[in-house]
């Protein structure tokens, strides 16, 4: 492991969107095929702007990073739409779908933690 890290690593809402992202590459391999530039490609893009708009948001002013973090809130908004389409095309289980939206919600409340505490 690397001993040097930046200062967004060790955000606590950056760990868990990290392990997000791993959770959703995860469950859309088994998505069809036909969905790889579709649906597939959109929740991905969707899942990793969260983190890329944390990460990239915290080495600017905090003006701006309020913006970024508001960025990563509207990417999170897209992920819960795109869950909403593969739960109601049975992509997902009932099961997988409710614990990434619990996960989000989790998220969301932390990033507004994290706006507020920006001073």
């Amino acid at each position: 492991m690397v001993e040097n890290k930046f200062n967004f690593e060790d955000l606590r809402v950056y760990q868990l969107v990290l392990e997000l992202v791993d959770r959703i590459y995860e469950l859309t391999k088994n998505w069809p095929r036909e969905e790889v530039f579709g649906l597939t490609n959109q929740l991905r893009r969707a899942i990793v702007s969260i983190l890329l708009n944390i990460a990239e948001g915290s080495s600017r002013t905090k003006k701006d990073f309020k913006h970024f973090l508001d960025l990563a809130r509207g990417s999170l908004y897209e992920c819960i739409a795109c869950l909403q389409v593969a739960l109601n095309q049975k992509y997902l289980s009932r099961e997988e779908y409710q614990e990434l939206y619990s996960r989000l919600q989790t998220v969301s409340k932390m990033i507004s933690a994290l706006k507020r505490s920006i001073k």
